[in-house]
């Protein structure tokens, strides 16, 4: 996937926003498990519990360090039947999730679609009959000329949409059907504005080491009444310490971005980082999410170093965009 088409970011960003766009997002990590004991397995290793969901749906989850609670990886595992289930970790750390979870790796075997945006049923609709209806969060199988293709709820832009597995052959085929019918190819510039914009975790930003979900105000993915996993003590032992951060989201009145790493400021003294910053297309302004290292209310205001040059922000409720219910 490019940074963009020939609309480039900003519009394949707003095309998203208001009508429908696809990405090729084959790059993430794709980690069958089919064994009688794979949800043992999941249950044991990943921080949320698979008890709140059934076959046929899928969850968002974390893989913590066993000594520190930091998340290793953010994961969505598609629950197809009883004993099988695809894995989805960030590309970069397939390996590090197969060295704990055990699988297969059958990411070069096929390709993941993602079709996104408040029309993006309607054009799957004419492509793939009958997946229009597949909910949030859930996933069933269809006949696409022959191959079979799971297709989920699920998605990394704020905006409703499905996720879309298929043999990799057939795929090249299927995205082509999909601009046919009036879909804007959206490459990685539009897919990360579109993430920021939703408050969504980029993995090695809002999430990575020393980062553990009570930072990135991620508590919901940890189920701490189901039985032991990987990373429970540790996590538990950091709740009772409290977090030494908290993210926040911070809007500025200018369009200058600000990047990763940059400094935040309060009052003359440095009080945290910037994890993500970008223009944000839909709000004509520059957004960011921060770690701070003391607390501020919405609307107080922070300065971030942009390379010698202090700009202004406000800190306000997250998401910057409202989320697709």
């Amino acid at each position: 996937m490019p940074l963009s088409y020939s609309q480039g970011t900003v519009q394949e960003h707003l095309a998203c926003r208001t009508e429908a766009v696809i990405f090729d997002v084959s790059h993430l990590g794709t980690v069958l498990l089919s064994e009688i004991d794979s949800y043992d397995i999941l249950q044991h290793n990943l921080s949320n519990d698979l008890e709140k969901i059934s076959p046929g749906r899928a969850q968002y989850t974390h893989l913590l360090d066993s000594d520190n609670a930091s998340v290793l990886d953010d994961i969505i595992v598609w629950w197809d039947t009883e004993n099988r289930f695809y894995v989805m970790p960030n590309a970069s750390n397939t390996k590090r999730v197969i060295d704990r979870i055990g699988g297969v790796d059958i990411t070069q075997t096929r390709s993941i679609l993602a079709l996104q945006g408040p029309k993006s049923r309607e054009a799957l609709r004419k492509v793939i009959p009958g997946a229009a209806g597949v909910g949030r969060f859930r996933l069933a199988h269809f006949d696409y000329k022959g191959e079979d293709v799971v297709v989920a709820g699920t998605g990394y832009t704020g905006e409703d949409g499905v996720e879309i597995s298929i043999a990799g052959e057939a795929s090249i085929e299927l995205f082509n059907q999909f601009i046919d019918v009036g879909v804007v190819p959206a490459g990685l510039g539009a897919r990360d504005t579109l993430r920021l914009e939703a408050a969504l975790p980029l993995h090695g930003n809002e999430l990575g080491p020393e980062i553990t979900p009570l930072e990135a105000r991620l508590e919901w993915v940890v189920s701490l009444t189901k039985g032991d996993f990987v990373g429970r003590s540790a996590y538990i032992k950091r709740k009772e310490e409290g977090p030494r951060y908290l993210l926040y989201g911070a809007v500025s009145q200018g369009r200058q971005p600000v990047r990763s790493h940059m400094v935040v400021y309060k009052d003359g003294n440095e009080i945290g980082w910037v994890s993500s910053g970008n223009f944000s297309p839909s709000l004509k302004k520059a957004i960011a999410l921060i770690f701070l290292r003391r607390p501020l209310n919405f609307d107080d205001s922070v300065e971030v170093d942009a390379r010698g040059r202090l700009l202004s922000f406000n800190i306000v409720s997250l998401p910057f965009i409202t989320k697709t219910p």
